[in-house]
């Protein structure tokens, strides 16, 4: 009974298999473009300034909107509304940036693609905390992780071999991955919610959730919750858009196909670790595993900051991936073994709410630091604070936050 407990086939179920898939389709839409995205707003005349205002106001709009979505997901008791209304915002917004090169239209175009995460990512990731428990959550979250980052591997891979043959034909890419976002429109129609605990029976409608929830919760939120998230935070306040690594990379003299093929690299070590990872994490704990992604990350920054070397850059991305399977689904896993089932999407929601207030203000202060002082300064002050956090997180009680 106890090897049956403890299969593979059994810890995965049907539901997280779906999710992932929907994930990996959505994914796969958007890291066509992702990479590219930096290379056309250059192509067509804006600067790192502007790339990193628009990146951190899109990446305000999908946090603020996670805390609002989750809460309201944990009021009504239900979770797949939003995943399928969310996973639709976000292949719509693809097909937009073909229509107009207008900055307003950029900026539309972006909010609408981070919105459809916001609506969706409380209520999915409660739906997969849902179909595990405490002790294997590292493997559930890391596999969703791992299936959800071969998108990030397949869709640059796409969109380099486009542009190997139509350089410079960015808008028909645009078209393109409206397809795959499609495929995960059809994917969500196949899952079957269970009645959550927390639905009020014979309720039509959910109590009225503020935009600002996260806030709410923030003051009634568990002491162990609190500490972690300040941590978590901290360092969201200076890791900035995975976009300036890839400009760092063109101001550096590779061409589109390279920073797109270095970039396909990471992925897929990201990719390839995750699963495993979050089963280490499992045994060792997650706090553990966490941060000592940190500590890999301070380092491959303040590498970023002096190399310009191809190489290089192929190690720095290496480590990078591992860095991301060590604390991307970690945090969420984490997070959800501190917090009331019932609570999940409004608590994961709300560090992502803060979370993202934090990436406007670190990909704007780093648009705006590279601009004055250069990319090696702005590295290099990222790895000085990541340090730090990693050091507060270290003297964190493990009573404080249980994870076990």
């Amino acid at each position: 009974m106890q090897a049956l407990t403890n299969s593979p086939q059994k810890i995965i179920t049907k539901t997280i298999w779906i999710l992932s898939l929907v994930s990996l389709f959505t994914d796969l839409a958007s890291e066509m473009l992702y990479p590219v995205m930096p290379l056309f707003l250059k192509h067509i005349g804006y600067g790192a300034l502007f790339i990193g205002v628009l990146e951190g106001i899109a990446e305000a709009v999908a946090g603020l909107s996670k805390s609002y979505f989750g809460k309201l997901s944990d009021k009504s008791g239900k979770r797949l509304p939003f995943v399928q209304f969310g996973y639709t915002l976000s292949a719509i917004s693809k097909p937009m940036l073909a229509i107009f090169i207008y900055p307003w239209w950029i900026f539309l175009s972006r909010t609408i693609d981070r919105l459809g995460k916001g609506v969706r990512t409380g209520a999915r990731d409660a739906m997969l905390s849902d179909e595990s428990h405490s002790k294997n959550k590292g493997r559930v979250f890391g596999f969703h992780r791992s299936m959800d980052t071969l998108g990030a591997v397949f869709g640059p891979a796409i969109a380099l071999t486009y542009l190997y043959f139509y350089p410079n034909h960015y808008k028909t890419l645009f078209l393109i991955a409206f397809l795959p976002g499609l495929l995960a429109i059809v994917s969500t129609l196949l899952i079957k919610e269970k009645k959550k605990p927390g639905a009020t029976p014979g309720s039509t409608k959910p109590n009225k959730v503020s935009i600002f929830a996260f806030v709410g919760y923030w003051k009634t939120g568990s002491t162990a919750y609190k500490k972690l998230v300040t941590g978590l935070l901290l360092f969201a306040l200076f890791n900035s858009s995975d976009v300036f690594l890839l400009l760092k990379m063109k101001e550096s003299g590779l061409n589109d196909t390279a920073i797109i093929g270095v970039y396909i690299f990471y992925n897929l070590v990201f990719a390839l670790l995750a699963y495993p990872i979050g089963i280490l994490a499992d045994r060792l704990g997650l706090k553990k595993i966490f941060i000592a992604g940190l500590v890999i990350f301070s380092l491959v920054y303040v590498g970023f900051a002096f190399n310009n070397n191809l190489i290089i850059y192929l190690l720095l991305f290496f480590f990078y991936g591992v860095y991301a399977a060590a604390t991307e689904g970690i945090s969420k896993a984490w997070i959800s073994n501190i917090v009331h089932k019932s609570e999940t999407a409004t608590a994961i929601g709300t560090y992502s709410g803060f979370q993202s207030i934090c990436a406007f203000i670190a990909s704007s202060l780093c648009g705006l630091l590279w601009y004055h002082f250069g990319a090696p300064f702005t590295f290099i002050l990222t790895a000085g604070v990541t340090v730090l956090v990693i050091i507060y997180l270290g003297f964190i009680k493990r009573t404080a936050v249980s994870i076990s």
